[in-house]
């Protein structure tokens, strides 16, 4: 029992170790995740990013040298690495955070960049989002601003469910921003749910949306 723990918990560690490494070599790649997967002739990687051409490089040259630092630094067994562009980038929130991160190193108002961050990510479908900015913004004296579109969560079993969170850093001639993404992806249950009202006659009435009630899951049949 021990050893399952100690593989499982090693296999782990690697998995974080190599998401970090990728996370600061490709954040320009808008990158989004890795998925490590065991197989009979090897190790299958496989990355997703909002712009996969970026980590493949001119002719496979990236991408070659990519797997020979997985094999060698996290001694992962013939990697055998695949690109991917992930699903709903505007729903995916480390690459959000990148691609904020990145417009404010190009030189765009940290205020702007958030407004046109959150405007994308709702437009996509979103319940909610938040956007947080910090360092010196606007002075030498460093602060945060945030701006908040719909519903976030920041407690409760939702957090699990449908948010999704990241952070990036910036790096300016003031010093290092830092970006903090929150996204309340869309789903079939949400805090929101309709009741019928029926008259005193009898027949039916019209429907009153109800708000900030518990939550309901209906793929396990909530009531």
């Amino acid at each position: 029992m021990v050893l399952v723990k100690k593989y499982f918990l090693q296999k782990s560690m690697i998995k974080v170790k190599v998401d970090e490494y990728l996370a600061k070599q490709f954040y320009n790649a808008e990158y989004a995740g890795v998925d490590i997967i065991k197989t009979p002739i090897g190790t299958r990687v496989v990355i997703y990013a909002g712009r996969p051409a970026f980590i493949i490089g001119k002719q496979g040259k990236t991408i070659k040298q990519l797997a020979q630092i997985l094999e060698k630094l996290f001694g992962l067994e013939n990697p055998q690495i695949t690109v991917t562009t992930v699903e709903n980038p505007e729903l995916n929130a480390r690459v959000m955070a990148f691609r904020l991160a990145i417009a404010l190193e190009k030189g765009y108002h940290f205020r702007r960049a958030a407004f046109i961050t959150i405007r994308r990510i709702m437009k996509a479908g979103a319940y909610g989002a938040e956007v947080v900015v910090s360092g010196k913004l606007t002075s030498e004296r460093a602060k945060y601003e945030k701006l908040k579109e719909g519903i976030v969560y920041k407690s409760g079993q939702q957090l699990e469910r449908i948010i999704d969170r990241a952070i990036a850093i910036a790096m300016l001639k003031p010093g290092v921003y830092g970006v903090e993404v929150i996204i309340t992806k869309p789903m079939k249950s949400v805090d929101k749910i309709e009741l019928r009202e029926k008259p005193k006659g009898g027949e039916e009435g019209g429907t009153v949306t109800v708000t900030n009630v518990s939550f309901i899951d209906e793929n396990k049949g909530g009531s």
